[in-house]
């Protein structure tokens, strides 16, 4: 019997995907996992591992399944995932990656190249991208 080959998901979903990926490390910003708090580079390696471990066994198509199947709880405990960036208060990983989704889809639509950042100086994210309040979620 031959191994059933894996998809990975449709280009645009990857091209999503990975812009967020990028969006997540290079914002600065503090995320909260299964009660510890992450700098960004360890959150953007640890959605990196569970998106392609999802991807592999095609339980990827949108850039909305990465959201809610890698990067909205934790697999293990089910706890939601939190960001707090620029001193900001924590709010979920969901909405806030949903929020820069929406936004990047807005400007690739008017053909504008925002990548890796769409949202410097947006609410909750300063000019520098750094974090001062690493307070425990609500």
């Amino acid at each position: 019997m031959m191994p059933v080959a894996r998809g990975a998901p449709p280009a645009l979903a990857q091209s999503e995907i990975n812009y967020l990926l990028e969006f997540v490390e290079a914002s600065g910003c503090a995320f909260y996992r299964n009660g510890s708090w992450y700098d960004s580079k360890r959150a953007q390696a640890h959605l990196r591992d569970k998106y392609d471990w999802l991807a592999a066994r095609d339980q990827i198509v949108t850039a909305e399944d990465f959201i809610e199947k890698a990067a909205t709880k934790s697999s293990l405990s089910g706890r939601p995932y939190w960001v707090s960036c620029g001193g900001g208060a924590p709010m979920t990983s969901n909405q806030w990656l949903r929020d820069e989704l929406a936004r990047y889809r807005t400007y690739r639509a008017d053909g504008e190249n925002c990548a890796p950042r769409c949202t410097r100086g947006a609410p909750g994210i300063e000019q520098s991208g750094s974090t001062q309040n690493l307070n425990r979620p609500p």
